[in-house]
């Protein structure tokens, strides 16, 4: 049997609560402030199961206009609304603002209460349900039922019973998804039991002992008990009215608005890419960086539209935006929202998300209205192309593209794995499933071997760029996984060259000018009659009457081709040198096990300022290991 909440609406004192207690026999007026002033403050909560067996979630909601937050909190999740409306007053303001509501968060099932029929005429009865009529032209709950009722007599409850029941058998399933949600509308402690959510599941499925992640703080938990119309179950679908306690949670961790999700299948964002709608009935446009009140899910978070395509927003207009929050809200694509203005509060626009992770965008760009444009009505494939390509760099995951399409796994699965064949999509992380763009990975390489092309110009005397000087050139977004992958994919086509820590164009080379060559002989000459001994490249540098700033590059060039070996700063010796006493020294090893500082002096015939650096160099580049004073091979 599909799973449906019923939601009331309507102004203050209009009988929505009385109605309730009518029909279920449940006061959803809990707290003592609300019996003691008499209206509904905090969001109600009963069930009812009608003629054909059907058992209706009910969340009440406050008609007050000081707790329309709350009503907006309690109206997402609902699928069918009973718009609730006294006969011996008619529409009234909160009337028209939770008509408002209920039509911005897209809820297409609906039917008219008249309440309080025992208070008036049949004249009057009739004139005021022809002015509802009137009023709801246009709507969506133009063609809904009316009903007339009575909480005082009774009457007219088995007329509502029945009309609930046609209209619930007209609402379609639920589609499926892999996301479980459910935004956070009451938080309270049980004895027994410990904290007790409640909210109505947007999507998706939990069990008891799933482990749970509070967004967007990401406290972590595992579920302990479920209750769905006060049975304990194992087990919570989609559309149902759901009470879940957990294990080690304290109340003061969870707040109204918060969303509970599976451990990292949701992400927080401090930007929202929307379509919003002006309501007709606005007085004022809403201006570009107005500062307005943002309802998602249960969340009422402050924030500025910044809008994307137009400078202000007409009643009853509409337009792309951005979303820019104090606080991160964790919605979905496709979400409903309401926007209130920041004072005097009033409900004045809503639409729906299309993107809830989005980049930061500037107004009246083409490029950026002509992506939103594509996500309004874009085909699935399409859509995560373009959501690949709009990520840059940074990449974007399997988990993230689930929030942003709101496609099924399986749908969405099937997609990437086409795109990949296609070669559109690259894969750059196989265990968290991250994927670049094509024109990405392609404009990637186009900066790489343009940054190479620059150094070896700056650098002719240089073998290659360091490997993390060119992963420094790009943004920081770009992970280590995805460098690895570029550097990966030009070696394979034999555009580049990479030997140790070192990557280099494979077209490049290092040619030594006519005077550069000469001084090279020289410079290899004096360490060669030197031997273990050499002179300081200072010393070199001087009696040359060369510049040391200018000959940098060349010294290192003779390092790379291994004409001369660095021991440490301004100790250069010369590379055969090296070999020969390195030879020595392995044999002397494997023959006596260990030597001593005298004995490699000896073995060196060289000074002090010379054996202890050579000793050193010897360690540093892993031939020998230091005990105590002697060194030894290592294996």
């Amino acid at each position: 049997m599909k799973q449906i909440v019923l939601g009331t609406a309507g102004h203050i004192d209009h009988g929505k609560t009385s109605l309730i207690k009518a029909l279920t026999g449940i006061d959803t007026d809990r707290l003592a402030e609300e019996k003691a002033r008499g209206i509904t403050i905090e969001l109600g909560f009963a069930s009812i199961d009608l003629p054909s067996g059907q058992r209706v979630g009910i969340v009440d909601v406050p008609g007050h206009e000081k707790f329309v937050k709350n009503m907006v909190a309690g109206a997402t999740g609902i699928d069918v609304v009973a718009m609730v409306i006294a006969a011996d007053e008619g529409i009234m303001p909160q009337t028209r603002e939770h008509l408002d509501i209920c039509s911005l968060l897209a809820i297409d099932h609906g039917m008219v209460v008249l309440t309080k029929v025992d208070m008036v005429d049949e004249e009057w009865l009739e004139l005021v349900t022809e002015d509802v009529m009137e009023y709801l032209q246009g709507t969506f709950l133009e063609d809904a039922p009316i009903v007339h009722v009575s909480s005082v007599t009774g009457q007219g409850m088995d007329d509502f019973k029945a009309t609930l029941d046609a209209i619930c058998a007209k609402i379609p399933d639920t589609p499926p998804s892999s996301l479980f949600r459910l935004p956070v509308d009451r938080v309270f402690t049980m004895h027994g039991f410990g904290t007790v959510i409640t909210g109505t599941l947007l999507s998706g499925k939990v069990q008891v002992g799933d482990p749970v992640e509070i967004y967007p703080t990401g406290i972590r938990s595992k579920v302990r008990g479920i209750q769905v119309h006060n049975d304990s179950v194992n087990e919570a679908r989609s559309g149902m009215r759901t009470a879940i306690n957990f294990q080690g949670l304290e109340k003061e961790s969870v707040d109204r608005g918060d969303v509970l999700a599976i451990p990292d299948t949701l992400f927080p964002s401090y930007m929202v890419d929307i379509r919003l709608e002006a309501l007709k009935s606005v007085t004022k446009p809403i201006k570009n960086r107005q500062r307005v009140r943002f309802h998602a899910g249960a969340s009422e978070i402050m924030g500025y539209v910044i809008l994307l395509n137009t400078n202000e927003l007409l009643p009853g207009e509409a337009a792309l935006a951005q979303m820019r929050l104090d606080t991160p809200v964790v919605v979905v694509k496709d979400d409903h929202f309401v926007i209130r203005s920041y004072s005097p509060v009033d409900t004045i626009g809503g639409g729906r998300v299309l993107n809830p992770v989005p980049m930061k965008h500037k107004a009246h760009r083409p490029e950026v209205i002509e992506h939103l444009e594509m996500l309004l009505d874009a085909e699935p494939p399409e859509m995560v192309s373009q959501l690949a390509s709009a990520s840059g760099y940074a990449g974007v995951s399997f988990a993230q593209l689930l929030v942003m399409t709101n496609l099924s796994q399986k749908k969405l699965q099937d997609i990437c794995q086409k795109l990949l064949s296609q070669k559109i999509l690259v894969t750059v992380d196989k265990e968290s499933k991250t994927y670049l763009h094509k024109n990405i990975v392609d404009a990637l390489e186009a900066k790489a071997l343009g940054f190479m092309k620059e150094y070896h110009t700056v650098n002719p005397l240089k073998g290659g760029m360091p490997k993390e000087e060119l992963k420094s050139k790009f943004p920081a977004v770009l992970s280590a996984k995805a460098f690895h992958m570029l550097l990966e994919t030009m070696i394979f086509r034999g555009e580049t060259v990479l030997e140790e820590d070192i990557i280099r164009l494979a077209s490049h080379t290092v040619e030594l000018e006519q005077d550069q060559e000469e001084i090279r002989e020289n410079i290899a000459k004096a360490y060669k009659e030197g031997k273990l001994m050499p002179p300081y490249l200072k010393e070199i540098m001087e009696s040359m009457s060369l510049d040391l700033a200018k000959t940098k590059d060349l010294i290192s060039h003779m390092v790379s081709e291994q004409t001369i070996v660095k021991v440490k700063e301004d100790l250069y010796f010369d590379a055969l040198a090296i070999q020969e006493l390195k030879d020595r020294l392995i044999a002397f090893l494997k023959e006596n096990q260990e030597i001593s500082m005298p004995q490699f002096k000896e073995m060196t015939g060289a000074s002090r300022k010379y054996v202890i650096p050579l000793m050193e160099h010897f360690d540093t580049i892993r031939l020998t290991l230091r005990v105590g004073d002697n060194r030894k091979l290592r294996q």
